[in-house]
């Protein structure tokens, strides 16, 4: 018991200091407490610690700031339920609810006279000396009421809080007040605050300092409202009026909470100048202090409006919107809402452009915000099948196809240039993938309803709709899950469309087969039908005669059996040409194509297929001229076997013969199975996996053409030496055609000499034969020489072809090199000698 008096005493002595000096009232004090501990208080309730707690936590609700009091009341009587020294916790609580209930009496009695709260420092009333007893240690007065009594005596007051309090909530709204006003000086557009004072009234700098906080709200609330007001313009685009509505919205909110404001006025306390404050008033009506606790969260909301519009000068569209997401990545919690909140609202517009492009590939755009951008130049074009003409594929002729090449409506360039891609207008949460995505998926929705006029467009459309949803921000993995639904069943629609409507395979293999020479009995009978013609000048060439060539060439080998159209595609053509030119410098294949193929094999495509076909269909001459040459010389021993002078030059046009022949069938196996097939074969398995948009398959077959033409060709990666191995290759077809030449005007020389020597033995026998003539001029001596030089010229080129593929970077070409000389047999005369001295 000795314990629990001390402990009263030193609680009562804490808590009154004036008991040290007055013993009675000390007394009186502590008997009082004692009454409290030993009476029969909560004994309904005893030690129910969780009942209390929740009688506490509802009266704590009645208070000013519920919230807080409430989180800092669990906080204390956890820790105070973890102090394992104090034995009677429930009754301690029990007690200081009951002393927070008892009800307040401004009693002047000298019982707990010092618990009573201090007097507001305005007041020009004193206490009386009986009210507070005043200990004996006490030394005059403090500052404060020196401070007080100063300005008592000068007669100049605090100008009453609910005065400025008015004026406070006028200039939340942009609007000056009577002793509070809103100055602009000179070109500052930033109002400034003037605060007007007479000799009566004085505004201390601390409230000062808080209207200061409070005119911020006012002051960006007067910012929002101009640009809201300002953007009321059909010029302006739709997500920034999305923008203005929103902030509307929230302005409408922020009207509500001032008059929420206004309404309270009714119960701030109206004090005039020199009076006593009213605490009940104080505690129940609005002031200064409280009114920055209300404002405290939409000061942050317009500080974030603020920034918004500052940006949205200077940016729309996407940009506007990549501009708000960017505050998505802040550690505050509230701005994160914020913005969420602010961006799902904004980029309403932006889906509803979404929405219309990825599942119907239109694009609505009036005011150029989407990342996805027109050409205006090219928004007319829209693809024509041929189907829809009069004469079909016939209807276009080269000049409909001039025509529309030059009014720049090919397929290839409105589906890469009518609509482009614009990153710098791309949401940030989208991302460049799936950015890219949509703007493939809704090219291919709107070149499958255009330009290939496809008849199963609604079943697609319906199909695509059912799997997109709605597409909104807050939902960023259904967004993502819808534009891989969308590519994925654009993708496979075009594919389908191309292979099975427009029967684009068929087409690819038409240009391997004819273009390629990939058919050779057709290619053999166009050879032996044309070479006649082509022998001859270009000028006196027709073209009705070449397609009529062309025609029975197609009816004489399997090329018969290919599909209609496919063959009425097919033309023979002749190239500009100059004077001098022959038949085979200008001839060539054309085939044919229109809307939607076109946009696959462009004008540019099917110009390096030509390129092919010329260096094709010139190794097809030279195995010509050698197959005929080699029959000559194969005949030769039985027209020249008697003139034993010339069988050693006939052994060295063999030789050199068999090595034309060898080079020439390398060249035509390099080409069509190392290069042409294996080339056809990666394009094919391209076809099967149908993977990816229409620009995927315009890079497989633009690689499949490029590797092609890199290595028929043997184009080097040197700059300014690309078509050096070409030129040489050419130049030993000269060669060749040369030597040829050169072996008939021999094989005639021999035919004249063999009849020379027949005339000769027929006369010794006495029988007369009639002579024949030729009609040959060259002698033999000239006719060796032109043999020999050939044959040098050959071997020494050959020689420089095989060291140039040697060194090539690309491996099938060194390869090449490697076949062409697999004996090193043209070894350079350096060469040789070195190896022979190492042997």
């Amino acid at each position: 018991m000795r314990d629990v008096s001390a402990s009263i005493e030193s609680l009562v002595t804490s808590l009154v200091p004036q008991i040290q000096s007055n013993t009675r009232l000390k007394e009186e004090l502590i008997a009082h407490c004692k009454d409290i501990l030993a009476s029969n208080i909560g004994t309904a309730h005893e030690n129910d610690t969780g009942h209390l707690a929740a009688q506490i936590k509802r009266h704590l609700l009645q208070s000013e700031s519920p919230n807080s009091t409430s989180l800092k009341f669990t906080n204390l009587l956890s820790r105070l339920l973890d102090q394992p020294i104090l034995s009677r916790k429930p009754e301690s609580l029990l007690f200081l609810y009951s002393l927070a209930s008892s009800p307040r009496q401004p009693t002047s009695g000298p019982f707990l006279a010092s618990l009573q709260a201090p007097l507001r420092p305005s007041t020009t009333s004193t206490t009386s000396s009986t009210d507070l007893p005043r200990s004996p240690q006490q030394k005059g007065n403090s500052k404060a009421e020196i401070l007080r009594e100063y300005r008592a005596r000068t007669g100049r007051h605090h100008l009453p809080e609910h005065l400025l309090l008015r004026d406070t909530l006028y200039l939340l709204q942009g609007i000056s007040g009577k002793y509070v006003h809103l100055s602009l000086s000179g070109n500052d557009a930033q109002p400034k605050l003037v605060f007007v004072e007479d000799s009566k009234y004085i505004i201390p700098p601390a409230t000062k300092s808080l209207i200061h906080r409070l005119s911020e709200v006012g002051h960006l609330y007067v910012r929002i409202a101009a640009f809201v007001n300002t953007q009321d313009r059909p010029s302006v685009g739709m997500i920034e009026q999305s923008l203005c509505h929103h902030l509307q919205t929230l302005l409408t909110e922020y009207y509500r909470l001032i008059a929420v404001l206004e309404s309270q006025m009714g119960n701030a306390p109206n004090s005039a100048p020199g009076s006593q404050s009213d605490p009940v008033g104080e505690e129940t009506g609005l002031t200064l202090k409280r009114l920055d606790v209300w404002i405290t969260e939409w000061r942050l909301r317009m500080r974030m409006m603020s920034i918004c519009i500052e940006g949205a000068h200077d940016a729309q569209g996407g940009a506007l919107v990549n501009l708000i997401h960017s505050y998505t990545d802040n550690g505050d919690p509230f701005v994160r809402k914020f913005t969420d909140q602010l961006l799902e609202e904004v980029s309403t517009p932006f889906f509803n452009t979404l929405h219309k492009w990825l599942f119907s590939g239109e694009l609505y755009d009036p005011h150029s915000e989407f990342f996805v951008s027109v050409d205006p130049s090219l928004a007319h074009l829209q693809g024509l099948h041929p189907s829809s003409l009069a004469g079909g594929i016939d209807a276009f002729g080269e000049d409909s196809v001039s025509a529309d090449r030059s009014d720049g409506g090919g397929g290839l360039r409105v589906w890469e240039a009518k609509y482009r891609f614009r990153k710098e207008m791309l949401p940030m949460f989208v991302g460049e993938n799936f950015g890219r995505k949509i703007f493939s998926t809704g090219k291919s929705l709107n070149f499958i309803r255009y330009s290939c006029h496809d008849s199963d467009w609604v079943a697609t459309r319906e199909k695509m709709s059912n799997t997109g949803g709605i597409l909104k921000y807050s939902d960023i993995a259904g967004l993502e899950r819808s534009i891989d639904s969308a590519y994925n069943t654009a993708s496979a629609r075009l594919f389908e469309v191309f292979t099975e409507k427009f029967h684009l395979l068929d087409h690819l293999s038409a240009l391997k087969h004819y273009l390629l020479l990939g058919y050779g009995d057709f290619a053999e009978q166009l050879m032996e039908l044309l070479g006649p013609s082509l022998t001859r000048p270009a000028n006196t060439l027709y073209r009705h005669n070449l397609t009529a060539t062309l025609e029975t060439a197609i009816r004489t080998s399997s090329a018969q059996n290919d599909s209609p159209d496919v063959l009425r595609r097919l033309d023979a053509r002749m190239l500009e040409y100059t004077h001098g030119e022959l038949g085979w410098d200008v001839f060539t294949l054309e085939y044919k194509v229109d809307a939607p193929l076109d946009t696959l094999l462009d004008p540019g495509s099917l110009e390096k297929y030509k390129r092919v076909f010329a260096h094709l269909w010139a190794m097809k001459r030279i195995e010509g001229a050698l197959s005929s040459g080699w029959m000559r010389v194969a005949g030769a021993g039985r027209v020249g076997g008697q003139l034993e002078e010339l069988e050693y030059d006939w052994h060295q046009i063999r030789i050199a013969t068999s090595e034309m022949i060898h080079f020439i069938r390398q060249m035509q196996a390099y080409t069509q199975l190392e290069v042409i097939e294996c080339s056809w074969k990666a394009l094919m398995e391209f076809f099967a996996r149908r993977e990816g948009d229409l620009d995927a398959m315009i890079d497989a077959h633009q690689s499949y053409l490029d590797r092609m033409v890199k290595k028929v060709l043997l184009i080097s990666p040197k700059a300014g030496r690309e078509e050096s191995l070409l030129t040489q290759v050419r130049e030993v077809f000269s060669t060749i055609l040369q030597f040829r030449e050169a072996i008939d005007n021999f094989y005639n020389y021999t035919l004249s000499e063999s009849a020379r020597l027949d005339q000769a033995r027929d006369a010794a026998r006495g029988v007369y034969t009639a002579p024949t003539s030729l009609g040959y001029t060259q002698s033999l001596s000239q006719i060796r020489k032109l043999l020999r030089e050939y044959s040098t010229t050959f071997s020494e080129r050959m020689q420089t072809i095989v060291q140039a593929l040697q060194s090539h970077p690309d491996l099938d070409c060194r390869f090449l090199g490697i076949r062409l000389s697999f004996s090193e047999f043209y070894r350079s005369k350096k060469d040789r000698e070195v190896l022979i001295t190492q042997r």
